[in-house]
């Protein structure tokens, strides 16, 4: 049984895809023409698209954080047929944001699966691994309260590596001063989370909530790993058992 379970923050714990399509409808709605012209389920596909895209420039080192914030908002509003400037861009993103960050919540499971956790495994420790900047990552943490719950939050952004990378999963273990086989780690990328940590010699567990279905390449790679699958965190405490 884990000594430390660590967790993926964004759509493990923190609910952030709901918050991210709550954010960009009403900033959409608020906007106005020409933001209205699409149907709710386009404006959120797009915006998706685009965080997956440049969010992910900026975790391979091509964009700053602030730049891939502009590049989102610069792409969004062109596809409207709106030419943004770099400073307009960050405007629009700010503006944006507030909507986001009113939205921000818990996944239901996520606080009752910890409590199972500590009944389960005494003296479970909990931490978080997380691709992103520190501070906005913190920022998520404290605003919905696992700041209350997790000993350690451990960012990309401060450490320099990114996961699937094993060397971000042995700093979070050298943290903990355990060895990574004494560590489970849960989260909602099959490749980015589960197989990562699996590698890296963690008990790696995917939380697949919306019955995603892997490319065989990751399907053979995560049974080659020793990945566990599980749909809901209500599931993890007796897997971990």
């Amino acid at each position: 049984m884990p000594r430390v379970v660590l967790f993926d923050l964004d759509d493990t714990l923190f609910a952030h895809r709901a918050a991210v399509e709550v954010g960009i409808l009403r900033y959409a709605e608020a906007l106005g023409a020409p933001y209205g012209a699409l149907e709710a389920d386009e404006v959120v596909t797009i915006w998706h698209d685009l965080e997956e895209e440049h969010y992910h420039s900026y975790l391979a080192g091509e964009l700053d954080f602030e730049g891939q914030r502009q590049a989102r908002a610069r792409d969004f509003a062109a596809r409207h047929g709106v030419a943004l400037s770099a400073e307009q861009a960050s405007a629009w993103f700010a503006d944006y944001f507030e909507h986001y960050v009113a939205a921000w919540s818990l996944h239901d499971d996520a606080l009752p699966a910890l409590d199972a956790l500590v009944r389960t495994l005494p003296g479970v420790r909990f931490g978080l691994i997380t691709n992103g900047d520190l501070a906005f990552q913190r920022r998520k943490v404290e605003a919905v309260g696992l700041d209350a719950r997790i000993e350690r939050l451990i960012a990309s952004g401060e450490l320099g590596v990114v996961k699937p990378d094993a060397a971000i999963f042995h700093a979070a273990c050298e943290l903990y001063g355990i060895e990574p086989s004494e560590a489970a780690y849960v989260g909602d990328r099959l490749r980015t989370d589960a197989i990562g940590a699996a590698r890296a010699g963690l008990t790696g567990v995917w939380l697949n909530r919306r019955d995603a279905i892997p490319s065989p390449e990751d399907e053979r790679d995560a049974l080659d790993a020793g990945v566990r699958t599980i749909r809901s965190l209500t599931e993890l405490a007796p897997l971990l058992a």
